[in-house]
């Protein structure tokens, strides 16, 4: 890292973030917190992490002032189970009803926020095991305490999830063999970020409404990027979450993952991409066969753009 990006890493960085709830409570002035959950089809862990935040959601002086479950076409119980355990869950269909929804979970995160009244909007995963209600008042500290801060990312240790065993690191194979040797090439200013694609991070509104959303998979390093370009290193921050766990996907998964994540760094970098498919091969009966997937490429404009249309 140069000079530049190692002084940042040292003002901007929590190891151990302290911050109590009540200090943040007071240190919100007034301010709104909206936590949002994009979920599609997570049945089996959205309930628990929904049970964990409510709690932070009680009181005469509540942390959290919206705890919503933006849903991105479930078709299982995905809804219920979230409705349940005390989140208002919001489908994407029934936010901006007159556009017709793409799909992806930058889409959903960006109709979110024209779901949720917060002045700093809190986003986590769905699809988290073992949650610790603790991620969220580590994510809001510096946005609550620090002046200038408008993106707080999460990182962490991230465990790989094996079908019948767990290692303990080994997760986040888009970020090591794609994302940071791409920063490393274009912008190594960013090269501090630990987790630039984590799914656990918070910024203000008046950040996240102002600039365009990857609607796939390319939503998080877009932020990163754009939050970059429009605001400047000094208005990133970074919390340790301590373990993050999630399910894992395979490497076909991760190879449509990383060319959404390209076409979106690529674009922000002043790169052009071509926008064409991936091409993968699967062994069928001893035979090696193409699988082209097409890859959707839509962005979503500044939401500010649109809410005053």
């Amino acid at each position: 890292m140069d000079r530049i990006t190692e002084e940042w890493f040292v003002r901007r960085t929590w190891q151990e973030p302290a911050w109590r709830v009540d200090e943040l409570v007071a240190a919100k002035e007034g301010r709104r917190v909206s936590v949002v959950l994009p979920a599609l089809d997570e049945e089996a862990t959205v309930g628990a992490i929904v049970a964990a935040i409510v709690p932070l959601t009680l009181g005469p002086r509540p942390l959290v002032d919206e705890l919503v479950v933006a849903d991105s076409g479930s078709t299982d119980r995905t809804a219920e189970v979230a409705a349940a355990a005390g989140a208002t869950v919001v489908l994407r269909t029934d936010v901006l009803p007159d556009l017709t929804p793409v799909p992806g979970k930058g889409e959903v995160l960006w109709r979110s926020l024209a779901a949720t009244t917060g002045d700093i909007i809190c986003y986590l995963d769905s699809d988290l095991v073992d949650f610790d209600a603790g991620f969220v008042p580590a994510l809001l500290g510096p946005l609550l305490t620090e002046p200038g801060v408008a993106l707080v990312k999460g990182f962490y240790r991230r465990p790989l999830r094996l079908e019948t065993t767990e290692v303990d690191s080994g997760g986040g194979r888009v970020t090591e063999l794609l994302v940071r040797p791409l920063l490393a090439a274009l912008r190594p200013e960013l090269a501090g970020v630990v987790q630039p694609l984590g799914g656990e991070y918070a910024g203000t509104r008046e950040l996240l409404e102002s600039v365009p959303f990857a609607a796939g998979y390319g939503v998080e390093i877009g932020l990163l990027l754009d939050t970059y370009a429009t605001a400047g290193l000094d208005a990133l921050a970074q919390v340790n979450l301590g373990v993050r766990k999630h399910r894992n996907r395979s490497l076909l998964q991760l190879g449509v993952m990383a060319r959404q994540i390209l076409a979106a760094a690529l674009t922000r970098c002043g790169v052009p991409d071509t926008g064409a498919a991936i091409t993968q091969f699967l062994q069928v009966d001893r035979e090696w066969l193409p699988s082209v997937t097409e890859i959707g490429l839509t962005e979503r404009p500044p939401m500010r753009e649109v809410l005053v249309r």
